[in-house]
């Protein structure tokens, strides 16, 4: 089949099940090792697996709306209420699921907020989205310091009571205070949509994904090591700003990333690619990775796509595996056996995926999620049909 009959790529839905696999080790597993040096799991996923989450996101956007961007008129219009619908149903959801206490930051809601602020960009250019993305990298983390302090605190995850009670909290917290904030984030999202709309059944586009992605991914961590370390003497300027913490904070602040959010002293903490600091150089190194990791899954998944079956199966339903994972985690059990607790989830999860995808399945969340979305673009089509031709 060709790109343009939006089909499943084995390599899409691989990379979903990595971003999800690799949240859950952020949830679940130690960010240090007994020597305090970061642990290889956090060194590989931290911010990655999440930013590849949003990214994919944008792809699935790009692949759900391919038809309707080239019919545009009523078509677009239906395909933008069923985005709408799509981001409300997987907003509610994360408020929902909110309520339940967990050891985990949830990206549901924020991920909602991301769906509704790219309805506008559903019909542009790729060249437009391209630009968008740069916009949003660049001047969101700046948005986003300059209003900090002026805005509410956030506090832990949303969730319905937030909503009715504290409305400006809300939606400062989706859009700009938050964990993932939805503004900024939206670089992965139109870089996603960009993504999605090339030719990603062939060798030459993956592997240019592969090598485009590798080399944002190197130049953004480089430049971050310039910018503390080279002649500008960064780092020299945080501690100069910052008489609170010591040097060696600040070092750890560049690894493991500030304690709470982002200092608002200087313009030079947005020289760190530290995960979910959201800085410019993040978002940069973060999208870099993910595509990167996108094309190498779509080039693998040519040769070996029954192989990546352990990824791309659940990758198929990662909404629901998502939430039971969350679920899981609210219970406590094994909390105490992270590692044990990590891989007994992976290999159910992967065991019910294959034998759901076989089954011929949606997954149960994923379902809910698409007769959702259906409906409103059906009732935009009946709404906003397009002008019958003359004869």
């Amino acid at each position: 089949m060709s790109p343009a009959a939006s089909p499943r790529f084995a390599g899409v839905d691989a990379a979903r099940g990595l971003a999800l696999f690799g949240m859950m080790a952020v949830h679940v597993l130690p960010e240090a090792g007994s020597d305090l040096e970061p642990t290889l799991p956090w060194l590989l996923f931290a911010g990655k697996a999440a930013a590849l989450f949003a990214v994919l996101a944008g792809v699935s956007l790009a692949f759900i709306t391919r038809t309707a961007r080239v019919e545009r008129g009523g078509a677009l219009t239906a395909v933008r209420w069923a985005v709408a619908a799509r981001a409300g149903m997987i907003c509610a959801l994360g408020l929902t699921i909110a309520y339940v206490d967990m050891p985990a930051f949830i990206i549901l809601a924020y991920y909602g907020a991301m769906f509704a602020l790219a309805i506008p960009f559903l019909g542009v250019s790729t060249r437009t989205l391209l630009a968008a993305a740069g916009v949003f990298a660049l001047l969101g983390p700046v948005l986003m310091q300059a209003l900090r302090d002026s805005l509410p605190e956030p506090g832990y995850d949303p969730t319905f009571s937030t909503v009715l009670t504290e409305p400006g909290v809300f939606l400062s917290q989706l859009l700009l205070t938050g964990t993932y904030p939805a503004i900024p984030w939206m670089a992965y999202i139109c870089t996603g949509l960009a993504v999605g709309r090339l030719r990603l059944n062939e060798s030459a586009v993956q592997l240019k994904l592969l090598a485009g992605g590798t080399a944002l991914a190197i130049g953004a961590w480089l430049a971050s090591v310039l910018l503390l370390d080279g002649p500008g003497q960064g780092f020299d300027r945080l501690v100069e700003v910052d008489p609170d913490l010591v040097a060696e904070q600040i070092r750890d602040a560049a690894v493991w990333g500030p304690e709470g959010y982002l200092p608002t002293s200087s313009w030079w903490w947005l020289a760190l690619v530290s995960p979910h600091t959201t800085t410019p150089l993040d978002l940069l190194h973060t999208t870099g990775v993910a595509v990167a990791v996108l094309g190498a899954l779509l080039f693998l998944a040519r040769y070996a796509g029954k192989a990546l079956l352990v990824l791309s199966a659940p990758g198929r339903m990662t909404l629901t595996l998502y939430c039971a994972h969350l679920l899981f985690l609210g219970t406590g059990a094994l909390a105490v056996l992270p590692y044990l607790s990590l891989w007994l989830q992976i290999a159910v999860f992967i065991v019910f995926a294959v034998f759901w995808q076989r089954a011929g399945k949606q997954g149960p969340l994923e379902k809910w999620i698409s007769r959702g979305s259906g409906a409103a673009r059906q009732a935009a089509l009946r709404r906003y049909p397009d002008p019958q031709p003359e004869h």
